[in-house]
């Protein structure tokens, strides 16, 4: 069940809808991974690097302007994005055979 946080009236509830979260968003990089392992398959056939240095600046771009629509601190965003963007950059570069970074 989905509580707004105004409604949780214990930390029980609190942690319960932070452990939901959590598991939504592990089920949303699960599903971003498997579209990094696509790119794998796509980027050779359109003769793309592991690493488009023009769209990793336009994914930050965008998660920072998204970061602040919502009034997250969009440095923090930038920094989990810079890390989860650099892993998935290093695992295509493996994968395609290219030389390491």
């Amino acid at each position: 069940m989905i509580l707004p946080p105004e409604q949780c009236e214990t930390m029980a509830d609190l942690r319960g809808q932070i452990d939901r979260i959590d598991r939504a968003l592990l089920d949303l990089l699960a599903e971003r991974a498997g579209y990094i392992d696509r790119a794998i398959v796509l980027k050779p056939r359109e003769n793309l690097p592991a690493r488009t240095t023009d769209r990793v600046a336009q994914v930050i771009a965008n998660v920072r302007k998204g970061a602040e629509d919502r009034n997250l601190d969009p440095d923090l965003i930038e920094r989990i994005w810079t890390d989860l963007i650099e892993t998935a950059i290093a695992h295509e570069a493996k994968m395609l055979g290219e030389p390491p970074r």
